[in-house]
Parts: structure tokens; sequence; C-alpha cells
């Protein structure tokens, strides 16, 4: 990336505007049911995973600029250019061309293109480069338009979900699932036999094992009485006919019984013991009460003292196919019971087979835990793994998911396609996040909930044990993430597109293109690996702060994958993944905010690099405050680029729960830099006003988005005006920093303007009327009569802007201390003294001269070609 001449470079539709209301809507529903809008994007857990609406709006508002290079494919017509496209329902689109459709995008009609985005739509001879690619969203969106996409990610466990991605519309689906079924054949049956328990309604019946419930113990520290760590004895809430009601487990007798208040008194109906079900001897504070003594101790302190956990299995979800093939009520054969001691002997006789099965070690990870940031205590993050007795990566499962694990992937490792046995893993591989103990049953939702609900490890004295292959209920399993890579692999062979219209939800048909092309991927950090050529656009949702230290989540899935791939890819040999590289804040390497900041300024570095000069920088980006901003503002534009608009991105927060707070996100679009000239802060205020203004009144014209949503898009015009400049903004004889300038905006954009600034830029105005001063004055803190009382303008004979000379101002002039006057008052009255011969005999008035009344005073030159009030301060 050169420095081209802004000016004579075209300016893109995502620019111009961005249907902010269109995209957040769809994106929304995108959030609630991923697998449905983009099962590729499902395949496999990746952090913070930004929604492919959201990409794909962003691509088709970055990517389509030239008419001539545009296609639209149907499945049942020719490829047509845009300008030949009609299907009776989209009169609009064949009536006007393509060009005029992307000149027509503006902040008030920003929809232009928005018909398109349901469209098969090819651009040609787009290169596009996601330097972050994480879980691959952005390419899978570029590629779908016939980008040829590059990506890199430092993680190998990235690198290798975007791969089958972006392979998954070459893969045969029928070799997919003779691989699966070879699998299935080779230990399904000997996997489900470990997780099978005796119906409670049929003793002929035997029921599969859905979740097996455990709770971890604790001796007594002061009296040595064993203490089951309940946070409370719910089971699960009621199903069915008895969704009013609490199943609730028994401390005095071990049964599961169903209860009409867990909260209150209840006894139980096996043994009439009376208890309130809410109270479990684990506090919120972390401690365990004794119910024999009293003694009331910290948990982490009993092991810190020498104890270990020992657990026990007290009760079972379990699902009974033979009452279900007989036709029984669901509350038959599926519900929840006691576990009895068969059960526990059965895990027991697992847990000696796993011991002894010396050929499965091999496919379970040995190594230890590092610690880390969120693995250990710090500042972000609460939990030690390590403080309650874990130490190796296998610590994390009980022994029958070991052996059952093992067992499974020994089964993967038999298959001799390599490309489809990493698909088989991949399935595994996610399917961890729900076979753990760290896993827990949301009793509300009577489901098992894994072990990223947030970006870290949270140990658990309660956890839910997953039937590893699966059964007919149940999510997590083998046989459920399988159906997920199965699903996405379709989708990629003949992908849609969900889309509103209306209010009303549709799908289209299959696209005639897959989604695939032209790829490279690099397993690397962007700042160092080799880029083969320039790029058209950069699309890409960069790391933010501390909010995911990927390395440390991503090492849970990477020391179980590393088994079958180390050997055939380097990126697998390492131990865990990298961590010094990775461009997070992270305390647990001395990697603070401001090594972030650095770090990202020099991959905005590497971007503008490889970006054409007349390419686009496209990126979503988490806000916290004045102080992210800044930063970002300052590291793009000292790297060559202008920040042209921002849009916000309201969808799908819930990824981001760790790090700083925050209150939105934004696309944040960006250009290669043009020439950046000179000028004065209270003369850049004052363009910036004007910006923000107008931009309001566009928007409000078309759109009826939310004022917060109006105030991000004003930031973006504001930054726009402002990189115009970087580097060169003047105030009281300093250069401002961007940091400087973004407290000001914000400021700004709240309505906090000076009537100075309202009258400044009336004048500018050729015409000015008093509908432009109520327009300037809305949605700030001033009013017209704030002016008028200042002599600013007149409407005794229709409206007239005051100036200097004028006697209504020169009178409010002069009937002041000069010292109480503005900036502008000061240097309007030293104009006066200029014109006045008993001034010039006599001496002008002193007043101490201030930066702000120079920029005034340059400003007034400027706009009125009055020369003498540039000399007014110099003399």
């Amino acid at each position: 990336m050169s420095d081209p001449d802004a000016n004579s470079r075209d300016t893109l539709p995502i620019e111009r505007g961005f249907p902010i209301e269109q995209v957040n809507d769809l994106a929304d529903r995108e959030g609630r049911a991923k697998m449905y809008y983009r099962p590729l994007s499902t395949m496999h857990k990746w952090w913070a995973r930004r929604l492919g609406s959201v990409f794909r709006a962003i691509s088709l508002y970055s990517l389509v600029d030239d008419p001539s290079a545009v296609e639209i494919h149907t499945a049942d017509q020719e490829n047509l250019n845009l300008s030949d496209f009609g299907d009776g329902d989209s009169e609009d689109i064949a009536a006007e061309d393509l060009s005029d459709l992307i000149e027509a995008v503006s902040l008030t009609n920003p929809d232009a293109l928005w018909e398109l985005y349901p469209k098969d739509i090819r651009v040609d001879g787009k290169t596009v480069l996601d330097p972050f690619m994480g879980g691959g969203t952005s390419l899978m969106e570029a590629i779908r338009f016939g980008a040829d996409v590059t990506g890199v990610d430092l993680n190998p466990v990235a690198w290798l979900i975007s791969k089958k991605e972006l392979e998954a519309h070459e893969v045969d689906i029928d070799e997919l699932q003779r691989a699966f079924e070879d699998v299935r054949t080779a230990v399904a049956d000997e996997l489900q036999s470990h997780y099978k328990t005796a119906c409670p309604h049929d003793e002929d019946h035997v029921a599969d094992i859905v979740y097996a419930f455990w709770v971890r113990k604790l001796d007594c520290t002061s009296c040595g009485e064993t203490i089951p760590l309940f946070k409370d004895y719910r089971v699960a809430n009621g199903r069915y006919e008895n969704d009013d009601k609490y199943n609730v487990y028994c401390p005095e007798c071990e049964s599961v019984f169903l209860t009409d208040d867990y909260r209150s008194e209840s006894i139980c109906t096996e043994c009439g013991h009376e208890f309130v079900p809410a109270n479990g001897p684990v506090t919120r504070g972390g401690n365990y009460g004794c119910s024999s003594c009293g003694l009331q101790y910290p948990i982490v302190d009993a092991i810190a003292d020498g104890q270990s956990y020992t657990e026990e299995l007290y009760a079972i979800e379990y699902y009974c196919r033979s009452c279900e093939d007989e036709g029984k009520e669901r509350s038959t054969y599926k519900g929840y019971k006691a576990a009895t001691e068969e059960d526990r002997t059965k895990f027991d006789r697992t847990s000696e087979a796993w011991h002894s099965a010396e050929d499965l070690k091999a496919y379970v990870p040995q190594g230890e835990i590092p610690e880390g940031a969120i693995t250990a205590a710090s500042r972000i993050n609460g939990n030690d793994v390590f403080r309650h007795g874990y130490e190796t990566w296998s610590d994390m499962f009980n022994d029958r998911q070991l052996y059952c694990l093992s067992t499974l992937l020994s089964a993967i490792d038999d298959v001799d396609d390599q490309t489809i046995k990493e698909y088989l893993l991949l399935a595994f591989s996610d399917s961890l996040m729900f076979q753990n103990n760290f896993s827990i049953y949301n009793i509300s939702g009577t489901k098992i909930e894994g072990i990223f609900r947030q970006n870290t490890y949270q140990p658990q004295v309660e956890y839910a044990e997953n039937n590893v292959w699966g059964t007919r209920a149940g999510r997590g399993t083998f046989k459920n993430t399988w159906e997920k890579i199965v699903n996405a692999v379709e989708f990629a062979h003949h992908p849609t597109e969900r889309y509103l219209e209306d209010g009303e939800l549709k799908e289209t048909a299959s696209f005639e293109n897959p989604v695939g092309g032209e790829y490279t991927l690099h397993q690397g950090d962007v700042r160092d690996v080799e880029l083969e050529s320039e790029y058209d656009a950069i699309i890409t949702d960069p790391p933010y702060y501390d909010n995911v230290v990927y390395s440390e989540v991503s090492d849970f899935f990477y020391v179980w994958q590393r088994l079958l791939l180390a050997d055939e890819y380097p990126c697998f040999n390492p131990e865990t993944t990298p961590r010094e590289e990775s461009i997070v804040a992270n305390p647990a390497i001395d990697k603070d905010g401001a090594t972030f900041e650095r770090e990202l300024k020099q991959s905005f570095s590497r971007m503008g690099d490889v970006l054409k000069d007349d390419g686009i920088l496209a990126f979503t980006y988490r806000h916290s405050g004045k102080e992210s901003w800044g930063m970002l503002l300052e590291s793009l534009c000292d790297e060559g680029f202008d920040v042209t608009a921002t849009y916000p991105i309201s969808a799908n927060l819930s990824e981001f729960v760790m790090g700083d707070g925050l209150s939105f996100s934004v696309i944040v679009v960006a250009r290669p830099a043009s020439d950046r000239d000179p000028i004065s802060w209270s003369a850049l205020r004052r363009q910036m006003h004007r910006t923000a203004q107008r931009t309001r009144e566009e928007i409000r014209e078309g759109q009826t988005i939310s004022e917060g949503d109006i105030n991000v898009v004003e930031l973006g015009r504001c930054f726009r005006e402002y990189s115009n400049h970087h580097g060169k903004v003047h105030r009281d004889g300093t250069v401002m920093s961007a940091s400087d300038v973004v407290a000001e905006i914000y400021d700004i954009i709240a309505g906090d303007v000076s009537p100075d600034e309202i009258y400044l830029s009336l004048l500018a105005m050729k015409n000015p009327t008093l509908n432009d001063v109520n327009r300037l004055c809305r949605g700030t803190q001033i009013s017209p009569n704030d002016l008028q009382e200042r002599a600013l303008f007149d409407t005794a004979d229709g409206f007239t802007l005051l100036r200097w000379h004028d006697e209504q101002r020169l009178s409010y002039l002069q009937a002041k201390d000069p010292d109480e006057l503005s900036a502008l008052g000061q240097v309007q009255l030293l104009r006066y003294d200029a014109d006045d011969e008993t001034k010039l005999r006599d001496g002008r008035r002193e007043l101490e001269v201030t930066g702000e009344m120079m920029d005034v005073a340059s400003e007034l030159a400027d706009i009125t070609g009055d020369e003498t009030f540039r000399q007014l301060l110099r003399d």
C-alpha cells in the first residue's frame, strides 16, 4: 500500500452506508439458531465467532463495486449480469443498472444493495485476506462471492477448523458416511454398553444413561465426616406433566423424588426425611459446612491441606428406548432416577478396564496443564484449576470417559483416508466440550452445558457425565456432533441463504455454487508469514485485549487433536498451542494492554503492506470506551489508514464475556490514507459538528435506528474527518493525539458545542436561514435563543447573520468586559479596534492571546476572505 490520492479513488458502498437494521435483525435470528443459518460455522467450537450474516453483508457492500465484474448465478437460468436480471418479484433490480444500485447506497438509502443479499453473486477477480481467521467465518463468506481468499492464524486449532470448512465442498458425502459407519461398527456397541442402567418402570428393560450426575466429596477438617459438596439438592426441573415441580435428591436415603418447591421444606417420599433442598453444604463463597460439628472451611484450603476429591455417582437421567417403542408416555421413558449400587459397580468395572488398557493410553493426552491466565488465578480470572487438584489434561475426565474417548479415538485413527479422518476427529474434538468433569447440568433447561460456558476453566464440585457415543436424547455426544459435520458438508455442497422479507423469514433454493474456491491458509503470525500478493480487501475480526486468551482455551482441544495430527502437520508437534506470539493481553506472560496495542498496531502495519492502494480494510471490533477507540484510531492512522465509517452490530454480544465491559460491537471501515493537511482544532471541531449533524439528518431521513446506533455512525464520520488531518491537528500550539480527539468527539456527538461554533458553521454557509440555526442546534445543549441573546443573528427583517461591524453585535461586544467574551467575541472586538482610528491612535485594548483565539481568527479569515483577522494576532 502506497499513498494514493484518496480524492481520485471511488468510495465503496460500505463507506457510504450499511443496512444496520436488516443486518442486526437477521444476525439476531442467526445467533439463536446458527446450525440452520450457517452449518459450516457450527462444525467445531471457536470463541467469539462472528455471525455469517454480518460478514456476508460486509462482503456484499465491500466487494460489489464494479458492475462489469458481477454475475448472478441461478439454478434455472443462464448466468446473468445484474442489469439483465429479473424474476417478477424484483422489479427494482431489473429496472436499475448495477452501477445505479452501487451509487445509490447512502446513509439515507443503505438498503440499495440489500436485495442482492440472498442472491448467488460472484464477483470476478477479487482477493480477500483475513489475518486473524479464527473459525474462518470471513473466508467462507468472501469465497461465496467468488473471491480468492487467504487466511492466517497463529493457532493450529483455528487453522484446522478453517481448513475443514473450506475443504467441505470437495468431500464425497457417501464416503464420509461410510467411514462413520465403519467407526460405528467397530466401537458404538462397546461404548454404549458402558452407559446402561435399569429402567425404573420395567425390570425387563435396560435404559440408556443420557447423563450421569456426580458430586465430589471432602472430609471435614475438624471431625473427619465425609461431606458431599452439593450447592443444593436439585437434580432438575420437572418436565412434561410435572413441569411445575422439581426433581430433588434426598441426602438421607439417596433417592430422587418430585417436590413442589425446592426453596421450602420438603418431605422425601421414600424415607420421610424433612429438609430444604435449596440448602446444600457448599456456600456461594466456596466454603463447605459440616452438619455434625458446624465447621465452615474453604474447599481450596482443604485441598491445599492435602486432601483430594473423591466422587460419587448419585443420580442418572435415563432414556428407555423399549418403553418408547411400546408407546409409553414421555415421562415414563425419559426421566431421572437415583444411582444404584449396580450403576456404581458398572462404572468401577469400566474404570478397571481403563487402568489395564495400556494400548489405549496413547490416545489420551498425558501432558501437564500449563499455568496460564485462565488455568490459574489472575487479574482476568478468579478460577484456579491447580487449587482444585488438577495437574494433567487427563485429570479433566473420569475413568469411564477416558476409556470410552480413547476407544473412540483409536477407531478414528484406523480410518485410512486422511481427509475424512480429520472430519471424524473434528466431531470427536468438538464433543469433548461436553465430555469432561467441568460440564454441568442446566437444571432449568434440563440439558448439559459444556466446559466453555465462559471463556475459562471453572472447576466444579458437581458435574454431569455425558454418554460418549450417544442415544436418542441428549446433546454434545459424538453422534450429535457427527450430525453437525454431515449437515455442514451438505451445506458446503448446496448452500442456501436465509433472509427476511417484510418481516417474514425465508430461505432460498440451493445456490449453484458451493462454498468453495481458491484459498490459501497459513498457520503463523501475520506479522511474519509470507503473503504472496496485494489484496483487494482485508476482512477480519481481530483479537480484543484479554477478551479471549485463545491459546489457553484452545489447548483443551489441541492436546487431543495432536494425537492424530502431529505426524501430519508440523504445527501440531508442540505440546501446546503458541502462546508468546499470540496478540492478546495475557498477564501470565506479562503481556498487558499496552503490549496488546503495540502488537495489534504491528499487525495493521503488515496489513497496510499487502493491501492494494484502492483496497479496503473492514473489521469487527468490540467497543468499551474512549480509550479503546483512541488507541485504535491512532494505530490505524499511524500505519497509513484513514477510518472512513463505523456501524453498530448488536447481535451475538453474549459470546464476549471476559476482559473489559463491552457495550456494543462495531464494523470499522478503513482505506489507505490520503495526503494529510494541517488544521486547527477549532476548525476541525466545527467540521466534525457539521458532519455529525449532517449524518444524523441523513440517517433520520431514511432509517429508524436507535439513538445509540446513530451515535456510532456519527463517530465513524467524525473519524473520517480526523483521519484527513492525523498528526497535524493543532490546539494551543501543540499537536493533538488521536486519543485527545476521540475524547472531544464524544462531546460533539453528545451535543457539547458552543454558540460560537454554531455561528461559524452558519457563517460558512452561502445563504443561512433560521431553519439552519434550528438544525444545527438540534441535539445539542444550545438553543437558537442562546445565539440570539449574543446578537449573533437577527430576525427583525427576515433572517440576518450578524457580523462584527453590525450595530447589534457591536453593542453586545462593547457592553461586556473583554475578558468575559468568548474567543469569537474577543477576535471580533479586536477586528473593530483595527478599523477604529481612535484605537489606532490611542493603542489597542490589551487581551491575552490564546490558541483558541488564533484558531478562530484563522477560521474567520478563511470563511470571510478578510485577511485582517489573520493579521490581528500576529502584530
